[in-house]
């Protein structure tokens, strides 16, 4: 193969090729070694695959239907570019027996259109608006492996982990958002073995190019002013939005605005350093000058003091994973959360806030008992030595690969049983 993304390059026998990736398959699911004519995108997702106690029998699940599909597709950001993936897509996917498919951020699926034929196909296996098709959930396929390696990514046939998805080819590529560069979700191409070809993974590149480049040019969708958002999430150093304005703030200054953005009736200059700081020969002079620096990298009105407060209301992503906690909407807030607030932070106070996020979280994971939620927390980086997370895994997925994980993970914790240990 000349491009590692590419399924099947023009030339190749599709007969012959299908041949081989079903022996390919049938040696990975029998003896877990990937054979050498395997792409290296596939094999690594298919381990992946395993690894997340995808069996090669399984389906999809339905997450979302009538309403909360609704509301849900309402609220996402990629419905503001859905008009235009049906002008780009809509006629090659009909015209071919395709479908157009657009996935969130965690592989599930919000919009399936296209072959009224194909889309009743399609639908026996669960490739429906609503279904979640992360490979965490259905192993390796193009729009789950797409946002799960954040790369435009071609699957064909029996490269698919799943065998009832084998008879499928598909393209797609991530979408970002143009202003913080996280992934929104993924738009998919889904048909025949017609697909197999590069031009449909440049294709359905170039729409979500296309889609970027429009959601950089709409209006905000908040009416009025826009309000500041703050993003801390998954990150050591904050993404502050303001007026226009992208800034991206020194650790300190992170912690301070996480803080204060906590604290809208503001704090005193002692309430502050107990807050930022552990030595506590810190002394308010540098805690000043830290504030100093921060005022004028954010621009004037923006930072009071006496006490010091933030003159605006802003918007942050542990709020909205707070608020969707509170309401019991744990799928919404698993979505929100890109990881742990500040990791590297040593801040007390940003500790003990990041601990309780991410407490506030595991709980209701482990409580709604879903094993694709759990799995998609197990296999995060902050969630792969997760002792109780594994342990409800194990309860929900009673696969051999989660048995053999939580097995090793109490011994390398030498914890019993009984015990819990984050």
């Amino acid at each position: 193969m000349t491009d590692p993304w590419v399924a099947l390059e023009p030339g190749a026998d599709p007969a012959e090729r299908v041949r081989i990736l079903r022996r390919a398959h049938e040696t990975f699911t029998v003896a877990g070694t990937v054979p050498q004519p395997v792409r290296a995108v596939v094999a690594d997702s298919w381990r992946r695959s395993a690894r997340a106690g995808v069996g090669p029998d399984g389906t999809a699940s339905v997450e979302l239907t009538d309403g909360d599909l609704g509301a849900y597709r309402a609220e996402h950001s990629l419905a503001r570019v859905m008009p235009l993936f049906r002008e780009l897509m809509g006629t090659f996917a009909a015209d071919g027996e395709h479908l157009l498919a657009v996935c969130d951020a965690h592989g599930r699926l919000l919009w399936v259109e296209g072959h009224p034929a194909t889309r009743r196909k399609a639908g026996r296996m669960n490739f429906v608006p609503g279904a979640r098709w992360a490979e965490s959930a259905v192993g390796t396929n193009a729009p789950g492996t797409a946002v799960a390696v954040d790369r435009p990514v071609q699957v064909f046939a029996a490269e698919h982990f799943i065998r009832r998805v084998q008879p499928w080819t598909c393209a797609a590529a991530p979408v970002h958002d143009p202003r913080t560069g996280r992934v929104l979700g993924a738009v998919d191409i889904t048909g025949g073995d017609g697909l197999a070809h590069p031009h449909s993974l440049g294709f359905v590149q170039a729409v979500a190019r296309a889609a970027e480049s429009h959601l950089a040019l709409l209006a905000p969708e908040r009416p009025g002013p826009a309000v500041p958002e703050l993003t801390v999430l998954g990150r050591d150093e904050a993404h502050f939005t303001t007026g226009g304005r992208g800034l991206r703030l020194s650790r300190r200054h992170s912690e301070i605005l996480v803080l204060l953005a906590r604290h809208p009736e503001g704090m005193t200059g002692d309430e502050l350093l107990c807050a930022l700081y552990e030595d506590e020969s810190v002394t308010p002079v540098t805690l000043r000058a830290e504030l100093a620096r921060l005022r004028g990298i954010l621009g004037p009105g923006l930072l009071a003091s006496r006490p010091y407060r933030l003159t605006v209301p802003v918007e942050s992503d542990v709020a909205v994973v707070e608020r969707r906690l509170a309401a019991g909407a744990v799928t919404a807030a698993v979505t929100a959360y890109a990881g742990p607030l500040l990791p590297a932070s040593q801040a007390p106070a940003v500790a003990r806030l990041r601990d309780r996020l991410a407490d506030g979280l595991r709980a209701a994971l482990i409580a709604r008992g879903d094993p694709d939620l759990l799995a998609d927390w197990a296999h995060a980086p902050w969630g792969e030595d997760d002792l109780d997370v594994w342990r409800a895994l194990a309860a929900a997925r009673p696969t051999a690969a989660v048995r053999a994980r939580l097995r090793a993970l109490e011994s390398e914790l030498a914890v019993p049983h009984g015990w819990t240990r984050r």
